[in-house]
C-alpha cells in the first residue's frame, strides 16, 4: 500500500528512489539552504557524496517499507508536483513507544504560507491514525520560533525547557520539548468535525 495524503496545499507521499538526488540537492547543492540554519543547527551536516547519501540507512529503511502497511518514518512534502520538504519521526525510546516528529520545508520561498502547517497537521493525523502511540512530541531550540508556533497551532504544548542547553552560532539557547497526547488530538479532531 502506497501512502499519498492530499491536502489543500500539499501532498504527503512515500519516498521514491529517484527522490534521493533531489533531497541531496536541497541538503548540499542548493543556493537556498536556509533550512539548515533552523533544522537542528547544533548538529553539523556530515559531508557526504551523493552515493554515500543515497546509502544512508534511514533512506534505505524508508524505501524498504514502501508498498507495505507499515507506518512510515518519513514522507515527502510535494507542492505543485515538486519536492519542497519532508516530515519524519525518530525514536526516543522504543520500550515506551516514544518518538518525536519533525518537518522541514527546504525551499524558503514556501515558508509562512501555510504549507508547513498543513503538512505537519497531516503528519500528526497520519501517525495517530496508523500507530498505537499515546503521544507525539518535538524537540527544538528556543530560537526556532517558527517551529514552536507551528507546534502550538497543531495542538502541542510546551512540556519541558532545559535552559542554555543548545549552542547555535556561538550563542546559548534553551532546549524545548513540546507534545500532544492522543486524547488531546482526539478532542481537537472531534471539535473540528
Amino acid at each position: 500500500m502506497d501512502v499519498a495524503l492530499r491536502g489543500q496545499k500539499v501532498l504527503l507521499r512515500d519516498m521514491r528512489e529517484e527522490d534521493l538526488d533531489t533531497l541531496y540537492y536541497w541538503m548540499y547543492e542548493a543556493e537556498d539552504r536556509e533550512h539548515l540554519n533552523w533544522n537542528g543547527p547544533y548538529k553539523p551536516l556530515d559531508p557526504l557524496t551523493k552515493e554515500e547519501f543515497r546509502q544512508l540507512p534511514r533512506y534505505q529503511e524508508e524505501l524498504s517499507v514502501v508498498g507495505t502497511t507499515l507506518p512510515r518514518h518519513s514522507l515527502i512534502i510535494e507542492i505543485d508536483g515538486e519536492i519542497k520538504g519532508s516530515v519524519g519521526r525518530y525514536w526516543i525510546s522504543e520500550v515506551t513507544n516514544w518518538f518525536e516528529i519533525g518537518i522541514v520545508i527546504y525551499d524558503s520561498r514556501y515558508w509562512s504560507n501555510g504549507y508547513g502547517s498543513e503538512a505537519f497537521q497531516m503528519w500528526i493525523d497520519y501517525l495517530f491514525t496508523h500507530m498505537d502511540t499515546v503521544r507525539l512530541g518535538i524537540g527544538t531550540w528556543s530560537g526556532n520560533e517558527r517551529m514552536i508556533k507551528l507546534a502550538l497551532r497543531c495542538g502541542m504544548m510546551e512540556e519541558a525547557r532545559v535552559r542554555k542547553a543548545r549552542i547555535v552560532r556561538g550563542e546559548y539557547y534553551d532546549a524545548i520539548k513540546m507534545g500532544i497526547l492522543r486524547e488531546e488530538w482526539e478532542a481537537r479532531k472531534n471539535a473540528q468535525d
